[in-house]
């Protein structure tokens, strides 16, 4: 367990957290002498007096009362100290059990190391065990730090305990550098120095997640029941537009009381696009009654505007007031400083004063600047007043009202002249869309003429090109026969004059008629072979460079193959070379080289095979 337990953080015991049973009072006496409390029973009474455990102590105590025993450890009980300092060590001592003894390790040492702690950790790992320990004796060492659900013992001297709740596990680690010994044998197989640690178990952690889920389940419905609570309520549904409705709305646009809420329909209606010509009147009327409060506007606006200005002069007044009283109290300050009445004073009463009047003066002087912008305000409006007097209240009613009627006035003016230029509108719309009906028909029909003309010129372009290239053509194919027939007749004369010197030679030598048949096979032959060279000619030459370079490379490709090649094995290989050449098209260039290639045939049936030879040496001997 040493090398597990290599690179692992030491953890801090909390003392608060410690809850040992009270069935053994040997253990639980010592953990209370080492926590450094002292033992109380049901009653208050002292268990030990000093630290070491009494031995007459009944453990059933609490069954004979009929009580159920105080946990000191349990928070809340005010029998908890506060927790020692962290830079302080816990002292530890012997913990005797029924069967084996715990021997607490050397202070001097430092704390034993521990891994990380797993999420919802209840398992520890428990090494170190004596060779002769037996699950029993390791339940009741560790059954002290709470209630036990499983122990898994391995054969190799550790241990697996599963604790019910998480913070027994803390108390198991308060266990962990503890020597143990089986009874009082020194045989070292009933001894051994305990390393207890986390353990990470799957059963913690999906009980762990299982608890995170329930947590964040309760959360999110906590979240949205605040949600709920919070969440304005719904604006009441609008009906739908009808004439019935629609009359009842003009009615409540008449009412002050449901004004607000019918001008919120009608401006829905608006908005949702149920104006249209059959029920303009109706939602013009309807407008022109929400126009119509305008004026009971601008009047409750003038009525608050004198409340305001009433309540501005009451506050100024009162302003005053107060400002005349602050006068008095820095006046009353500035006589107790003189000298008359402040010789009179202790120090401390001087100072209190001094400090009164200098807040007095800054109080007086921050409403007295008040007071002053109030005066300027009025000042500069009764600049703005062309009149320069104050109207009196029927005076600024009756403005208030000429003034609002004149502004209904513009207004219905300004709706009549909208209406006028829609109108307008309208009609120049169907002016409109009629004549684009005429203008559409007659562009469809010229655009069909426009299209056909089109096509029928491009087809004269392309006869036309066809054309001139058919001329081009017979005019090479008419030079080549004009220069065929002059070789030819170049030819006829060279041979008529050799056949001329043959007979003319035959005749002074005395030749028989076979030698003058063989003169003529010699020219016939040699007409033939000029026809031959003059048909090679006549052949298309090599289009390009690549053509070439093609040509070259199946020339060695066959040379090398001197029983030939099918067409695909050529074309796979020069697919390696040029992945955009096709078969076809090296096919076709080999049929218009037949002096240089050549197709046999080979095998019988279903094995006849096609293969291409390069035969332009053997034309070379021929020749």
């Amino acid at each position: 367990f040493l090398a597990a337990a290599d690179g692992l953080g030491s953890i801090a015991i909390d003392t608060t957290q410690l809850n040992m049973s009270v069935t053994d009072p040997t253990a639980w006496a010592t953990a209370m002498n080492n926590l450094g409390m002292v033992p109380v029973g049901l009653a208050g009474q002292q268990l030990v007096t000093d630290s070491i455990c009494v031995p007459g102590f009944d453990p059933s105590l609490s069954m004979m009362t009929g009580i159920t025993p105080i946990n000191p450890m349990i928070p809340g009980m005010g029998l908890v100290p506060p927790p020692p300092p962290t830079d302080v060590p816990v002292v530890k001592e012997i913990i005797h059990c029924k069967s084996c003894t715990l021997f607490p390790p050397n202070p001097n040492l430092p704390p034993p190391s521990t891994r990380e702690r797993p999420p919802g950790c209840k398992t520890v790992f428990v090494g170190g065990l004596p060779e002769n320990a037996t699950e029993e004796i390791i339940q009741e060492v560790f059954e002290q730090c709470g209630d036990i659900t499983a122990i898994r013992k391995s054969k190799k001297n550790f241990c697996h305990i599963r604790f019910a709740e998480e913070f027994m596990v803390d108390k198991a680690i308060y266990l962990s550098g503890y020597r143990m010994r089986l009874g009082s044998s020194t045989d070292k197989k009933d001894s051994g120095r305990l390393h207890v640690d986390f353990a990470q178990a799957r059963d913690d952690f999906y009980e762990w997640e299982c608890k995170q889920r329930m947590l964040a389940r309760e959360e999110r419905h906590r979240r949205k029941m605040e949600e709920d609570r919070l969440r304005p309520p719904s604006p009441p549904a609008i009906m739908h537009y009808s004439e019935h409705e629609a009359a009842l709305l003009a009615e409540k646009l008449k009412d002050d009381s449901k004004f607000s809420e019918a001008i919120t329909v009608l401006l829905t209606w608006i908005e949702r696009g149920e104006v249209n010509r059959r029920s303009a009147n109706q939602f013009y009327s309807m407008v022109q009654s929400a126009n119509s409060h305008v004026r009971r506007l601008m009047n409750e606006k003038a009525a608050h505007e004198q409340e305001m200005e009433q309540a501005k002069e009451s506050f100024k007044n009162a302003l005053t007031g107060i400002l005349t009283q602050f006068e008095q109290i820095v006046a009353v300050f500035n006589a107790s400083t003189r000298q008359k009445a402040w010789d009179h004073f202790s120090k401390a009463q001087r100072k209190n004063i001094d400090i009164w009047r200098k807040h007095s003066e800054e109080l007086r002087n921050a409403h007295s600047e008040q007071l002053m912008g109030i005066r300027r305000e009025e000042e500069m409006e009764m600049s703005d007043d062309d009149s320069g007097d104050n109207p009196s209240k029927k005076l600024r009613v009756d403005d208030s009202a000429l003034a609002a009627q004149a502004y209904a006035l513009k207004e219905e003016n300004d709706s009549l002249r909208w209406q006028l230029d829609a109108y307008r509108n309208e009609v120049e719309l169907l002016k409109q869309e009629k004549g684009q009906l005429f203008r559409t028909e007659e562009s469809l029909t010229k655009d069909q003429q426009l299209q056909f003309l089109q096509q029928t010129m491009q087809g004269m372009q392309q006869q036309l090109l066809s054309i001139q290239e058919e001329l081009n053509n017979k005019k090479s194919e008419l030079e080549q026969a004009k220069e065929e027939q002059t070789h030819t007749q170049a030819m006829l004369k060279v041979l008529q004059e050799q056949l001329k010197s043959a007979k003319e030679l035959a005749e002074i030598n005395g030749h028989d008629e076979s030698q003058a048949n063989e003169i003529n096979v010699l020219t016939v032959a040699l007409v033939n072979q000029d026809r031959e060279k003059n048909a090679e000619k006549r052949s298309p030459g090599l289009k390009s460079e690549k053509e070439a370079l093609l040509i070259g490379i199946i020339s060695t490709f066959l040379h090398v193959h001197p029983f030939g090649a099918n067409i695909e094995y050529l074309w796979s290989y020069m697919q390696q070379l040029d992945s955009r050449i096709s078969a076809n098209e090296i096919e076709m260039l080999l049929m218009r080289l037949p002096r240089m290639f050549k197709q046999e045939f080979t095998g019988v049936g279903a094995t006849l095979e096609k293969r291409w030879k390069f035969c332009a040496f053997e034309g070379i001997k021929t020749v």
